[in-house]
């Protein structure tokens, strides 16, 4: 069993057990027949995934190709900057997205936006990413190395607010560790997706900045399972995992973050319970 299947057991166990339902209270979001999406809740989550001994993939159900999916839309939002889906290689924002394309001032647009932060060399005009870069180069000892894309002022303007917000970014001993607020997340469709994301963040900002790769720390302040859910992820917990200890390698050395591309990851040593075949999964909007 991964670190990544045990933190989504136990997690999910817990929103089963001891959860709070969301009947009646006007949830916004609906199924695709038009229908309230209720869920169940808790609130508070902290998850923690050692990236330099373990990739967090879970292993109950198949991620072999949905990594590289996480993965590339990481380099959109924090690569590319983009808040455009014909940037992107899948489809999983096209609902949030206009005719053009946009998904408004969110994700990619807010980590693009300049700022004059001040850092060693004095006042530098910078956006968050290069921010972020910059001070672990040069300041890595510094307990402000942070992001946040939830800027109540463009909220109005996007499709859809941003559900991971916030990163902290730490260097103890020479390893870089990663904290991931979000806000909400949707257990069965976002838990392991975000998590293998930001942990090939954390592997390439590591290898940028010739750091060893720490821990990644997952805040969830609601998290939730579906009420259309519930049976598929009671099917994952009764699972077998796997006992495997997968590992991301990365066929590019650049120290350059933006020459990062998706066909340069490759995940080694895992497997899957290749009984476990949910379907296709409603996603609630």
């Amino acid at each position: 069993m991964t670190q990544a299947d045990k933190n989504f057991i136990d997690t999910c166990k817990e929103i089963i057990e001891h959860g709070y339902s969301s009947e009646g209270t006007g949830v916004r979001t609906r199924w695709q027949d038009g229908t309230e999406a209720n869920y169940i809740s808790i609130v508070g989550v902290c998850n923690k995934y050692d990236v330099g001994k373990e990739f967090p993939m879970i292993t109950l159900r198949n991620n072999s190709k949905t990594v590289l999916k996480a993965i590339d839309e990481i380099l959109w939002i924090w690569q590319k900057k983009s808040n455009n889906v014909n940037d992107l290689n899948s489809h999983i924002w096209d609902q949030w997205a206009d005719e053009d394309g946009s998904i408004g001032k969110a994700y990619g647009y807010q980590l693009a936006k300049k700022y004059d932060f001040k850092t060693k060399n004095g006042i530098e005009h910078l956006d968050q990413v290069d921010y972020v870069l910059n001070l672990l180069k040069n300041d890595s000892a510094s307990r402000r190395i942070m992001t946040n894309i939830f800027n109540h002022e463009d909220l109005k303007d996007m499709n859809l607010e941003p559900c991971a917000y916030g990163t902290q970014w730490l260097v103890k001993q020479g390893k870089l560790h990663l904290i991931l607020n979000q806000r909400s997340q949707d257990m069965l469709a976002a838990n392991g997706w975000n998590t293998m994301q930001y942990a090939a963040l954390l592997c390439m900002f590591a290898q940028c900045c010739n750091l060893e790769v720490g821990t990644l720390t997952h805040n969830i302040g609601d998290c939730h399972i579906y009420d259309r859910h519930i049976p598929l992820i009671q099917k994952l917990i009764e699972a077998k995992p796997m006992d495997v200890c997968p590992k991301l390698k990365i066929h590019n050395d650049t120290k350059d973050f933006y020459q990062f591309k998706v066909e340069d990851f490759e995940i080694v040593d895992y497997d899957y319970n290749h009984d476990i075949n949910l379907g296709k999964i409603p996603v609630a909007i």
